[in-house]
């Protein structure tokens, strides 16, 4: 009897694929390794409670796991070998959401971050000032809401330090710009001064202009800051690539950017100079061009499955923040008065008008990432994800909502529903600059806020990131240490602040390694430690599982490996 079997196309490369890595690992186990790291606890990404004790590599790939006894035949006369000591091991950090060029720039800039009060911040401005006598301008970023009167700075603090140059710094999240007198003159700035658009000029009683800029009426002073030469930037990247080898990111996904800052990531490449592997999410929006579209949709194909380089998503800015009232809310702000002028925030653009746009991209199979920190922000990015997969039936695209830090009830469990990605930063969440925040969120809406346990008991996957610049560190360890304590580094407050929503350790370590790797497409080749994995791998100080959760803060990492290659050591 003939028995014919019919298997779908995809189902026949599936298992070539599988049968042709199963093959190349046992014939590769044959040769010697490369580097092999022993005596360690190696968390493999698989779950919290699987750990090996050696890990075996062969030139960018991990070719072998298993006990080090098993693994000595792996090493040979040319095998570096590493004794961990009985160090705790992780897949490397995967940062799902960063600025890196503005965070590389900005490593030579003025530095506010973690200044407490306006007196320290005002120090370290007269201080960079005084250090950098002919810089034209005075930029940096990093400035808190809490300590300033109100929640936003003015220009007086500046005018008193600084009289005869520019100043215009950034807050810690890029929402709010402050500038002394001398920046708003450059810029024509004054009583009459009239700005349409998402955003606010700032004004006091009087209708004088205070200094403080909200979302896009920075732009009225962005735009006359010095351009950076584009060798200026590539040593930017060199050095932002080496702080964050020191932390143990070996991948990085840009929550914006343009054609040409990816070209700058390109030629990091063609010198073989970048130690971290890269995804883009272009800037998108109302005023997107078809030739802008194009090119996106060329370096998409040019980088299709380029294990160092991807550029398969668009980036959407659907509303503000909490803390400047900009973030588009479903209900008033706690601390804002029915009569004012935007009392619920707003979002950048028409909803409707946004909905077509996501069609629009899903139809050209982008990934998508959408701004949305206000709950009906949240609720109209879901549904314009929910049009797309109606209007275009791709299926499971993988789109992303980022940082969501407030949410409705309701909405909760559509992001598994709809296999929508939650992106979040749990530095955010650090209390220590809650406070406004809290003030504005008020007390009602509290329970849902930075609601990482919430959304993970749905089924959805939680990815975590950094949003470096626009947060108060890079390091993801202080993004773990928030995530597991929702307290500050100091124990504030001592139970936790909305302690409800704090997650695991190893759900913490998965949001930033596996699922970031799910996030990019890229969970086939990386964001675990198994055989055919690409050897990305970190060493840390302490071990996150054993340790006390209050002193997670306190570790380091001590070694990262990056494509086999060990770029960072301390041990």
């Amino acid at each position: 009897m003939k028995i014919v079997l019919r298997i779908s196309l995809a189902t026949f490369c599936a298992i070539v694929t599988l049968l042709s890595n199963n093959f190349t690992a046992q014939t590769v186990q044959i040769a010697d390794a490369d580097l092999v790291l022993t005596n360690g606890r190696i968390w493999t990404g698989d779950n919290a409670n699987y750990f090996v004790e050696a890990v075996a590599i062969r030139g960018a790939q991990i070719v072998r796991t298993g006990t080090s006894i098993e693994l000595k035949s792996s090493i040979g006369a040319q095998t570096q070998v590493i004794d961990l000591g009985g160090r705790l091991v992780s897949p490397g950090f995967n940062d799902a959401h960063i600025h890196f060029l503005g965070g590389a720039m900005g490593l030579n800039q003025v530095d506010l971050t973690n200044a407490k009060t306006v007196a320290e911040m005002v120090e370290r401005i007269a201080a960079y000032a005084k250090k950098n006598p002919d810089k034209p301008w005075i930029t940096g970023r990093g400035w808190e809401y809490t300590p300033f009167p109100g929640g936003l700075p003015t220009k007086t603090y500046l005018d008193a330090i600084i009289k005869d140059r520019p100043v215009f710094l950034s807050a810690y999240d890029g929402h709010s710009g402050w500038a002394n007198s001398k920046a708003l003159e450059l810029a024509g700035i004054n009583k009459d001064t009239k700005f349409t658009g998402f955003g606010e000029i700032v004004r006091n009683a009087a209708g004088e202009p205070t200094g403080a800029l909200k979302e896009g009426a920075q732009g009225l002073v962005r735009r006359l800051l010095p351009e950076p030469t584009r060798e200026e930037q590539l040593a930017a990247l060199r050095q932002g690539l080496k702080l964050a080898a020191s932390l143990g990111i070996t991948s990085l996904q840009n929550a914006s950017g343009s054609a040409n800052e990816f070209s700058l990531y390109e030629e990091l490449l063609q010198r073989g100079e970048l130690t971290s592997r890269f995804s883009m999410a272009f800037s998108v929006g109302e005023r997107t061009t078809d030739d802008q579209i194009k090119k996106f949709i060329e370096l998409k194909t040019k980088y299709d499955l380029n294990p160092m380089l991807r550029a398969a998503s668009v980036k959407f800015m659907m509303d503000g923040v909490i803390e400047s009232h900009t973030a588009a809310m479903l209900d008033r702000y706690s601390d804002l008065p029915a009569n004012s002028g935007n009392p619920m925030g707003e979002t950048t653009m028409p909803p409707d008008v946004y909905r077509e746009l996501v069609t629009k991209f899903d139809k050209l199979a982008f990934q998508i990432y959408t701004h949305a920190i206000g709950d009906r922000a949240v609720r109209e990015a879901l549904n314009a994800y929910e049009h797309a997969q109606q209007a275009n039936n791709h299926g499971w695209t993988r789109h992303r909502i980022e940082h969501i830090e407030t949410i409705s009830p309701a909405d909760v469990p559509r992001f598994a529903k709809l296999h929508v990605m939650a992106s979040m930063e749990p530095i955010h969440a650090d209390p220590g600059t809650a406070e406004v925040w809290a003030k504005a969120v008020g007390a009602e809406r509290l329970p849902l806020a930075f609601a990482w346990q919430s959304i993970l008991k749905t089924g959805a996957r939680l990815v975590y990131s950094s949003d470096w610049p626009a947060s108060i560190a890079l390091d993801p360890i202080r993004g773990l240490h928030s995530a597991v304590n929702r307290r500050t580094i100091d124990g504030q407050p001592p139970k936790g602040w909305v302690p409800q929503q704090r997650i695991s350790v190893g759900d913490a370590l998965r949001a930033y390694t596996q699922t970031g790797a799910f996030a990019s497409f890229e969970e086939g080749i990386k964001g675990r430690i198994a055989a055919g994995q690409l050897a990305d791998l970190i060493v840390f100080s302490q071990d996150l599982f054993k340790i006390e959760p209050m002193r997670i803060h306190e570790t380091k990492v001590v070694l990262t490996i990056f494509n086999g290659k060990v770029i960072h050591r301390t041990m």
